[in-house]
């Protein structure tokens, strides 16, 4: 019953790392492969669902001391509690898997550590979004002191699946991005005009499964109201891209919902494309309404006779 319920979270929560560590497990052998055999203290315990981090990630009983060297188990869910808010900003798809693996290690005759490359891939999506928020990348998840892929280790997940899609690794940005209550239709259009484009889109989601939700543009509702340095064929391609790479943006705006119309504004950095404000459009929101069709004979201040 155990194993059949711990297969079942396995797929809801799109874990497919843990068949594929078992079976390397029962492959590498006692001899074969080289982890951290158990302290005689150690001992399985049941994820306990106030363990929000961890809890039905795939596997249901961990290993107490973790490799973390918490002893307890309220130790255990303070500390690993302290992570959600990063893990909320969808840094990167494996950082739960790579959390977990150190608060709370699977049940098994030895303890195995993630490997070195998924910390390194998980630190440097993750770290600069901590950096946003004053937090250091901490000594205790130094990737150096994790085995290297040769050895028997976690590996990432989401190497496999990217190198067969056109999505890149999902970088959070360090803007919290939120739908904006559309006020009235002057304050919309000082929005608009204090922004470099500004796009009426749909949105589709292509997925709920995995850690980290994966959105398209529907290329047949773009209506490009306002494009700055931008030309107007490349808008898709940017927005696309923006999608691809920012899910809390992203997921932010979605709000859970599986499609919508977004009024949406922002600026051009670079190589990417930054969205600062979004409204949804609904027969509702008829400041919006308002503003857009308002939008064609209106002038910016700083735009006056210019054309925008």
């Amino acid at each position: 019953m155990r194993a059949a319920s711990t297969e079942k979270a396995s797929r809801r929560r799109g874990a497919p790392w843990l068949p594929g560590l078992l079976l390397r497990l029962l492959l590498w052998g006692c001899a074969g492969g080289r982890a951290s055999y158990l302290r005689r203290s150690s001992s399985c315990t049941a994820i306990p669902r106030s363990m929000a981090l961890c809890y039905d990630i795939g596997y249901s009983e961990m290993r107490i001391p973790n490799l973390l060297e918490h002893e307890t188990m309220p130790e255990v869910i303070q500390q690993s509690s302290s992570w959600l808010p990063l893990l909320a900003r969808e840094c990167h798809p494996d950082a739960r898997i790579f959390l977990c693996s150190l608060f709370a290690p699977i049940c098994l005759d030895r303890l195995i550590y993630p490997c070195r490359s998924l910390c390194e891939a998980v630190k440097r999506s993750c770290a600069p979004v901590m950096a946003c928020y004053g937090y250091p990348w901490p000594e205790i998840l130094n990737c150096n002191k994790f085995p290297a892929d040769h050895e028997l280790c976690i590996a990432a997940v989401s190497t496999d699946e990217s190198s067969s899609s056109r999505r890149t690794v999902p970088r959070a940005s360090c803007k919290d991005c939120e739908l904006e209550e559309a006020s009235t239709a002057r304050e919309i259009l000082d929005n608009l005009c204090a922004n470099d484009f500004t796009v009426k889109i749909r949105i589709l989601r292509k997925n709920t499964t995995t850690t980290v939700s994966d959105f398209d543009l529907d290329p047949s509702r773009v209506e490009v109201l306002k494009h700055g340095p931008l030309l107007r064929t490349e808008i898709p391609g940017r927005l696309q891209q923006w999608l691809d790479i920012d899910a809390t943006c992203a997921h932010n705006i979605m709000r859970g919902t599986h499609a919508g119309v977004f009024v949406i504004s922002g600026e051009v950095q670079s190589d990417k494309v930054v969205v600062n404000k979004a409204y949804a459009w609904q027969k509702k929101n008829r400041n919006l309404h308002q503003a857009v069709r308002r939008w064609k004979h209106h002038r910016c201040p700083e735009q006056a006779g210019r054309k925008v």
